[in-house]
């Protein structure tokens, strides 16, 4: 029994030298580096929807063309959605997408680009506006360029419906739909997409005032892998 401190002793000096060395290797690394691999490690992966900035506020999201992700340990999935929220970055940075009405977020399944719907569409309506057309080029850029699927969600304001949409269902729903459809006459497989409507079921904002229920007024663009073309995308 005498010596069993001696153990305990050992054991907690060799525990210290592994602290100090694990902190001298961070030291050496980039912050950006550093903030990415701690969002990975973490688990911080997952949709924001309270997130009103352009980029995500997953450090790994925002530090993407920065993290050479070959050096990480992920699978090939995880490898992909980081390529696929690099290039969904890089259309933001390039102004396809106005950055002070949209947002990149992602989790386990796939990629989410967020746009208000404003930039779509006048209110009231599903007729595309030509912002509205920039945005469906660069998503038929990126559907022509990786094998994804895309589930495209409608959000409508609840004072936005009008005739012949009497609701924030219908109005939402026949967004989705239109956006599909346009990309169906681009050439992508209907088979690849399906279009879902939210009403105003999930607002991002409180709608007390216009300026939330403008942020309310949304089109999502869920980029995904084709074999998890399942419930888990659309709820």
């Amino acid at each position: 029994m005498s010596g069993a401190w001696k153990v305990a002793y050992a054991d907690f000096v060799t525990a210290m030298m592994a602290f100090f060395i694990l902190l001298w290797v961070l030291s050496m690394v980039p912050e950006d580096t550093r903030a990415g691999l701690a969002a990975y490690f973490s688990g911080e992966r997952n949709f924001d929807s309270s997130s009103t900035s352009p980029i995500s506020n997953n450090p790994f999201i925002q530090n993407t063309d920065k993290i050479d992700t070959r050096d990480l340990k992920i699978n090939e999935t995880e490898r992909s959605h980081y390529a696929i929220a690099q290039k969904l970055k890089q259309m933001l940075m390039a102004d396809a997408v106005p950055q002070n009405s949209s947002g990149i977020s992602a989790d386990d399944v796939g990629v989410q680009l967020r746009v208000n719907s404003d930039i779509f569409f006048a209110p009231g309506s599903v007729d595309l506006l030509p912002g509205g057309a920039k945005v469906l080029e660069s998503v038929l850029h990126m559907l022509n360029e990786y094998n994804l699927y895309l589930v495209v969600r409608g959000h409508a304001d609840s004072g936005e419906a009008r005739p012949p949409f009497h609701s924030a269902w219908e109005l939402s729903g026949a967004r989705a739909a239109s956006v599909v459809r346009q990309l169906t006459e681009q050439g992508i497989k209907p088979t690849r997409m399906r279009g879902v409507a939210y009403g105003d079921t999930r607002p991002l904002k409180p709608g007390i005032d216009e300026e939330s229920r403008a942020l309310n007024r949304r089109v999502e663009f869920h980029f995904h892998r084709p074999e998890v073309m399942s419930y888990s995308v659309v709820y």
